[in-house]
C-alpha cells in the first residue's frame, strides 16, 4: 500500500537535529470558542536510536464522536500505512482538530539525563507534556478535559497535572491511547512524525553512505546492536542519531572504545597521564586558535570542525 505524506513540515528540525523542535498545526477557530478535550501521548520512548516525540491533539467536546468515527487507535497497533492514512484524516478535519508536537532530539535526551543534577526521562516527559498543554492554552484553546497516557505512577501524575492546570479535568490512565480517541489521535501524530524523522535522518557527521538497516531502534534488536557496533567511533563515540546515555550505548563504548584520560587537578593533570602512559585530552587542542602553531599542517578531527570548535590559548 502506498501513501503520500501529509503536510507536516519537518524542515525546522532537519536544519538542526541536535536540538529539540516544536511543530504545530493551525488552531481551529472553533477550539477557541467551544469547550475542548486534549490528549497527550508520545512515540519513541524506549529506542536507543532517534528522537522521542511528544504529541497533543485537541478538538471540541461536541466533536468527540466524529473523532471516534475516524477509527483512530493506539499507533503501536497500526501499520505505518494505516497511521499515515489516519493522520491524513486528522489533517482533513483541520476545521475542528488541532495538534502540536515536540521533537526531543537524541542529543537533548542524553544531555538531560547526564546532568549533574538528576533529570530523568520521566521528568523530561512530564515537563514536555506540561509545556505542550500550556502552548494550547496560550493559543486560546478552551480546554476543559485532558487525557494522558501515564508516565510513572498514574495517580501522582494526575495530581501533578491537576495542580498545574486548575479548573481542567485531568484523567491519567495506563494505555490511555487505547481508551480515549483523542489520546489515540495524539499517539498517531507523534508516531508519524518520529517515523518520518528517523527515515529521513540527516547525519551531520561525515559517515559516507550510511547503512539505514538499523532495525527497530530498540536496544534488544540484533540489527540495532549491529548498527551500533558498526558506527562506534573509538574516540568520539556515536553520531547524534544515538542516545549515548542509554546503557546499551554506554556498555559498547566501555568495551569497544579507547580509554581516554581526562585531565583532573586532583590527579595532577598531564603528569598523571604521562605516568600512566596515556595521551592527555589537552594534546587534542595543541594547535593554537590562530593557526600559528609550528605544526600548522595538523588537521583538526571532524568532531571539532563539524561543531565549529576551536582551541583557545587562554580561557
Amino acid at each position: 500500500m502506498f501513501f503520500q505524506p501529509s503536510i507536516m513540515d519537518l524542515s525546522p528540525f532537519e536544519a538542526d537535529n541536535s536540538v529539540s523542535c516544536r511543530l504545530v498545526s493551525e488552531i481551529p477557530e472553533v477550539c477557541k470558542t467551544e469547550d475542548c478535550c486534549l490528549g497527550i501521548d508520545e512515540a519513541g520512548r524506549g529506542p536507543v536510536l532517534g528522537p522521542m516525540v511528544y504529541g497533543i491533539c485537541f478538538c471540541p467536546l461536541s466533536k468527540k464522536e466524529e473523532l471516534k468515527d475516524m477509527k483512530v487507535a493506539d499507533s503501536k497497533t497500526l501499520t505505518e500505512a494505516e497511521r499515515e492514512n489516519l493522520f491524513e484524516k486528522l489533517v482533513e478535519a483541520k476545521s475542528y482538530v488541532g495538534w502540536a508536537l515536540q521533537i526531543l532530539s537524541p542529543n537533548t535526551i542524553s544531555t538531560c539525563m547526564l546532568r549533574r543534577t538528576k533529570y530523568n526521562l520521566n521528568a523530561l516527559s512530564h515537563d514536555t507534556a506540561i509545556d505542550l498543554v500550556q502552548y494550547a492554552l496560550d493559543s486560546g484553546v478552551q480546554l476543559k478535559e485532558i487525557y494522558v497516557d501515564t508516565v510513572g505512577p498514574a495517580d501522582k501524575y494526575e495530581v501533578k497535572l491537576s495542580q498545574r492546570f486548575p479548573g481542567i479535568q485531568v484523567t491519567v490512565r495506563p494505555k490511555a491511547d487505547s481508551l480515549f480517541p483523542v489520546v489515540s489521535a495524539a499517539s498517531i501524530c507523534a508516531k508519524v512524525a518520529r517515523d518520518r524523522v528517523v527515515k529521513g535522518w540527516n547525519f551531520a557527521e561525515d559517515l559516507g553512505e550510511v547503512d539505514t538497516d538499523y532495525g527497530s531502534g530498540y536496544p534488544n534488536d540484533p540489527k540495532t546492536k549491529a548498527w551500533l557496533l558498526k558506527y562506534l567511533d573509538p574516540v568520539f563515540g556515536y553520531p547524534q542519531f544515538v542516545r549515548f546515555s542509554w546503557s546499551t550505548a554506554q556498555t559498547l563504548m566501555d568495551s569497544k572504545a579507547v580509554n581516554v584520560h581526562w585531565d583532573d587537578d586532583e590527579e595532577d593533570g598531564e603528569k598523571a597521564a604521562q605516568r600512566q602512559n596515556n595521551k592527555s585530552m589537552l594534546s587534542y587542542f595543541s594547535v593554537s586558535a590562530g593557526g600559528n602553531d609550528q605544526n600548522a599542517t595538523h588537521q583538526a578531527h571532524r568532531f571539532f570542525t563539524e561543531r565549529r570548535l576551536k582551541s583557545l590559548n587562554t580561557l
